[in-house]
């Protein structure tokens, strides 16, 4: 016979991946979205509650144009860059800490290139750096070489790069442009990421070692009762001689 299992609506749309939202709920952390379309990438920082969610800090990639970016709004740059805002924002809400939460989406390279920008402006967000994209594809040097091959086809050049001239950004200087937009939300720093957890452990070592010192004292103090007691064994052998003479 067969039977009918009853799931949510949402499971059977595959929107929601419920194991992976309850493990957000139980352990009450904040956490950062990112979706990426066709052409924008958008991030948020919000914090889960039994009712709902609660938006505490978001970016989107048009929010780059008024920072002067000329680039495209939603290639890798773009989304470091827009994740880097967020972190910002966040840091300013006074959010520290965060995980990162795709629901049933991939964890592709536009999303790490996002992560990456989050993780830089300071908020501590757990994640392997093997999975981040490299430096030279986050600031747009692939972009650079793939122009200067095509340089000297001008027809394909101008083709390819035309949004980018229309808004007066040569391709070949799309890494110096990645940095002064960097600079310009940063605010000329780019934070380490904080470890907490292993700064605090050589703390509670040197706090351990003062306790250790305290063992010597308790050997020294054996010595002394052992003469204690030798003291009183001659006593009472004294006594016992005198007893004997009487």
């Amino acid at each position: 016979m067969l039977t009918f299992v009853r799931t949510l609506k949402r499971i059977r749309n595959d929107k929601t991946n419920y194991r992976r939202r309850a493990a957000v709920l139980i352990g009450r952390h904040s956490f950062m979205t990112v979706k990426v379309s066709d052409q924008n990438v958008a991030a948020q920082v919000l914090r889960p509650t039994l009712t709902g969610d609660i938006v505490i800090a978001s970016a989107h990639s048009r929010e780059l144009t008024k920072q002067g970016w000329k680039g495209a709004s939603n290639n890798l740059p773009a989304c470091y860059l827009t994740g880097l805002l967020t972190g910002k924002k966040a840091l300013a809400k006074g959010v520290e800490r965060a995980v990162l939460y795709i629901g049933k989406d991939h964890f592709t390279s536009r999303v790490a290139a996002c992560l990456k920008g989050a993780v830089d402006s300071g908020v501590n967000i757990p994640v392997s750096e093997e999975s981040l994209p490299p430096q030279e594809r986050l600031n747009g040097q692939h972009i650079a070489d793939y122009a200067g091959t095509l340089k000297e086809n001008q027809e394909e050049y101008k083709s390819r790069f035309s949004n980018l001239l229309k808004n007066g950004l040569k391709p070949e200087d799309y890494p110096d442009h990645f940095e002064e937009i960097r600079t310009k939300i940063s605010g000329g720093k780019i934070a380490a990421p904080k470890k907490a957890d292993k700064e605090e452990a050589p703390a509670r070592e040197k706090e351990a070692k003062p306790e250790k010192k305290a063992a010597p004292k308790e050997k020294k103090e054996k010595p002394a009762r052992k003469e204690a007691k030798e003291e009183k064994k001659d006593k009472k052998s004294k006594k016992g001689g005198k007893s004997k003479k009487k």
